[in-house]
């Protein structure tokens, strides 16, 4: 199973640009357009949050737009900068961002996918007038309940905030709350394969409870790696990055959860083409690989 994972768009009104610099529609734009050109295609993609910058309506009709030509099935869950009820309404094919008051979690966006070999829990980490996000009681005791539902299968969590200090200054004002209960939830359930996030638009990776996190780069803008606790809030217009998540079976070990990198090209051709490799690594080894000295030999690493 190919799950591909993108986050942080940012989008705005049709025409704006975020932060009067990034051109978020152009960026979304290439990203859909990469996902449904990869070969093999992802099963699903996830977008963990922070689809538009400000929660206007206008900004969500556009996603709504530039999403819609998306091959295959999409699943969101909500950041910090969006409205949930807008985006609810936005996508009415997207049932599973409904709130419901009076239902398990409580209003929150949180649900599971269970159409695949990897079973998939979005998690809302995102509570109005909070940048850091966290995690309730009702949040948790959902979680738990729903992992203890189904302990044999391979799970994958996404949200938007990650659990855990980025060590970019700016980013971690704010901690993650109740982050030490839902390690200790992830600890006891270790068919939880990943949680995988967005917030902190760059690609990091952590041991946690016992698990992997991870982060994905953003669509719209990237934050510099500045380590320095007073790293400026500030992003810089890389390219547009996303994970992708392949359950597979290689050389024979268990079944297992890769993570791949994958960046986008602003422009067609910016990367250029696709150059082979020539002889190996090893020196030894030379002639009997390039023919004796005749001439290069193509050889894949892969």
């Amino acid at each position: 199973m190919r799950i591909a994972q993108i986050s942080d768009i940012h989008l705005k009104p049709k025409g704006a640009r975020a932060y009067a610099a990034a051109d978020t529609a152009a960026a979304l734009r290439m990203v859909v357009r990469h996902l449904n050109r990869l070969v093999p295609a992802p099963d699903v993609v996830i977008l963990t949050g922070d689809i538009a910058d400000g929660g206007q309506r206008e900004s969500y009709d556009l996603a709504r737009e530039l999403l819609q030509p998306l091959a295959v099935p999409l699943f969101m869950v909500p950041g910090n900068h969006d409205h949930k009820g807008l985006l609810a309404a936005s996508f009415p094919g997207h049932t599973y961002l409904r709130q419901d008051p009076d239902g398990p979690t409580g209003g929150f966006i949180c649900y599971t996918v269970e159409d695949y070999a990897v079973r998939l829990i979005g998690l809302d980490t995102a509570t109005p007038g909070d940048h850091g996000g966290g995690l309730c009681d009702v949040r948790l005791a959902w979680l738990d309940a729903t992992l203890q539902a189904r302990p044999e299968t391979p799970t994958l969590i996404f949200m938007h905030h990650p659990p855990f200090a980025s060590a970019v200054g700016h980013m971690d004002l704010e901690p993650f709350k109740r982050r030490a209960a839902l390690k200790t939830i992830v600890q006891r359930h270790p068919q939880v394969k990943r949680l995988t996030c967005g917030h902190i638009h760059r690609p990091i990776t952590l041991r946690f409870g016992g698990s992997v996190a991870t982060v994905c780069p953003g669509v719209g803008m990237q934050i510099p790696m500045d380590l320095r606790p007073e790293a400026s809030s500030g992003f810089v217009l890389g390219p547009p990055g996303m994970l992708v998540h392949f359950w597979c079976t290689r050389w024979g070990d268990p079944p297992a959860l890769l993570t791949h990198l994958e960046l986008v090209e602003d422009y067609e051709g910016q990367f250029g083409g696709f150059h082979p490799f020539y002889d190996v690594e090893n020196p030894a080894d030379r002639q009997q690989v390039t023919g004796g000295g005749l001439g290069p030999t193509p050889f894949s690493l892969l």
